[in-house]
């Protein structure tokens, strides 16, 4: 049976397509408010300055961030006297966008990302006046390859991945449209099934990540390829399918001879109708994820503005209370819901910085 985090824990959480996103103060009422033992129930707050005026947190971005965010929301809701924050499920790339918008308080407050933020989209925040970001890293993400639990066990490398899903591949010393329609057509040690890959948009985080963990790896020192090559076929076998991770998961149900992309966490809630395709012979365990052997791995991040944290009651407390041991700890409540934490000298590091208010610079993300 499909699970995503806890049912318990959806009841406040209002999830916005990012076809409209552009409405997101719009859709803030349309979403329960929790905790507000100091507002008065429609937002609106006490007093007429903008501060009062919008009482609860505006967090978007990463649907693999999704989960631990809400998670986090729902407790802060339940457990403060500050209203419950709004978590927006946009893709890390659109909510980088919407965060990037401008300093107002009709832009938001926070973007998850499944990935780090890009120099330009770095550059788009400053052009708009969003200058004081800090970058916090909270956990490990394994991206994972998976099927239904019915079929006979895969393993993939790195190559024949990219040989599936790549617009282009080489043969007879240059490159190609993408002839392959099954796998063993790339390799005859794998399975004659149809190439059917459900996996993120563009817009997603975890595409970006995929095609710079597999793509880009590959063809680094793939024979054809003269540079690192990270374009996805869009002629069929690769299907992009929303930002939902968990209609990713639907989809490999319903279509069982097809594999789906997804991060580790969706893995470990569907355990009971899906199980993972292993990458170059290893398995996407915590261990594994968290040390590197796993060769499609990545952190996990959110970015706060900064010139927010006075103006927006309870967005320094939200932060605080989800960088904690608490959450993001070994023993951390976040773990539960399949977030691999980070070494206790990197957490340490992250509440440290958030604590300096340390702000995020270009020359930090060409690195």
């Amino acid at each position: 049976m499909l699970q995503g985090y806890s049912a318990m824990r959806r009841t406040n959480i209002c999830l916005i397509p990012l076809a409209f996103a552009a409405a997101a103060a719009a859709a803030v009422t349309g979403c329960t408010e929790g905790g507000g033992g100091n507002d008065n129930g429609n937002g609106s707050g006490d007093g007429g300055d903008a501060a009062a005026e919008r009482s609860q947190i505006r967090v978007v971005g990463s649907s693999t961030v999704y989960p631990f965010s809400s998670y986090v929301a729902e407790e802060f809701g339940a457990t403060t006297d500050y209203s419950t924050p709004v978590i927006e499920s946009t893709g890390s790339g659109g909510g980088i966008k919407i965060f990037c918008e401008g300093d107002g308080l009709d832009t938001a407050d926070i973007t998850n990302a499944s990935r780090r933020m890009k120099p330009s989209e770095f550059q788009r925040c400053a052009d708009n006046g969003v200058t004081g970001i800090t970058e916090i890293a909270i956990g490990a993400d394994g991206i994972t390859i998976a099927q239904t639990k019915d079929q006979p066990a895969l393993d993939f490398s790195l190559e024949q991945l990219t040989l599936a899903v790549a617009a282009q591949v080489p043969q007879n010393g240059e490159l190609v449209d993408n002839p392959y329609e099954n796998w063993n057509q790339i390799d005859e040690s794998l399975p004659d099934r149809e190439i059917t890959v459900y996996g993120p948009p563009s817009t997603s985080g975890t595409r970006d990540a995929f095609e710079e963990l597999v793509l880009e790896a590959a063809t680094e020192d793939m024979e054809g390829y003269d540079e690192p090559y990270s374009t996805v076929r869009d002629d069929g076998p690769y299907v992009s399918s929303g930002e939902n991770d968990n209609l990713i998961v639907q989809k490999i149900e319903n279509d069982r001879e097809a594999v789906g992309i997804f991060g580790y966490s969706f893995l470990e809630e569907n355990r009971d109708a899906v199980a993972a395709v292993t990458i170059d012979g290893v398995d996407p365990t915590p261990e594994a994820i968290s040390s590197g052997e796993y060769p499609v791995a990545r952190s996990l991040f959110f970015y706060t503005k900064n010139s927010h944290l006075d103006r927006v009651p309870g967005m320094a407390e939200y932060v605080e209370l989800f960088i904690s041991e608490r959450m993001i700890g070994e023993q951390g409540l976040l773990r539960n819901e399949g977030l691999i934490p980070l070494s206790a000298e990197r957490r340490e590091t992250v509440r440290e910085r958030f604590t300096q208010r340390e702000s995020l610079r270009l020359e930090e993300l060409k690195d």
